[in-house]
């Protein structure tokens, strides 16, 4: 399982690394709402390298079957590798391109609630909030942690439908976990 899941872990996560480092110098450019589209629409691509790795253990390791426990331990994997890559490179990319990048989401944030409406005192009190999560953000083990969740459910999500899907189990075995 190890070979696969790290080649196609590392295909994914150069993916979402790539794909991060192309567009970061453009972030003003581009702006914080296309960039979250951009950045989701990668991870889509990304993953999509769970079923093709799932998949190819099931048809050469595998011999053409696949328990859907196998392919969950394959995909999470693919997942692990992937999403490592892509929170190493959004630090490169945090250091290098974007140090100022909590104070930009601030202003980005307080622009838009301000837009919809809010007062002056829930402007104060988000500020404040603001504030405290760039604090906290600051600190490269929660920076970590954050990047680490971002793609996360994307690769869980693929990693459900790729095992349920390829799961081959053979003739007059039933179902396996």
């Amino acid at each position: 399982m190890r070979p696969v899941i790290l080649r196609y872990g590392l295909f994914a996560g150069a993916i979402l690394a790539g794909s991060m480092v192309l567009t970061a110098p453009f972030g003003e450019q581009i702006g914080f709402e296309y960039a979250a589209i951009i950045g989701y629409t990668t991870m889509v691509l990304a993953f999509l390298m769970i079923w093709f790795g799932v998949r190819g253990w099931r048809d050469t390791v595998g011999g053409g079957h696949l328990t859907f426990g196998q392919g969950i331990a394959i995909g999470l994997g693919i997942t692990a590798v992937a999403t490592v890559c892509y929170a190493l490179a959004w630090e490169f990319v945090y250091r290098t391109f974007l140090p100022d990048f909590m104070q930009g989401y601030a202003d980005y944030t307080l622009a838009k609630a301000k837009a919809a409406g809010a007062s002056e005192a829930a402007l104060a009190t988000q500020r404040a909030d603001l504030d405290a999560f760039a604090a906290s953000y600051s600190n490269p083990l929660v920076r970590l942690g954050f990047s680490l969740l971002e793609p996360l459910p994307v690769g869980v999500l693929f990693t459900a439908l790729s095992a349920w899907r390829l799961r081959r189990v053979p003739a007059g075995d039933g179902p396996r976990a």
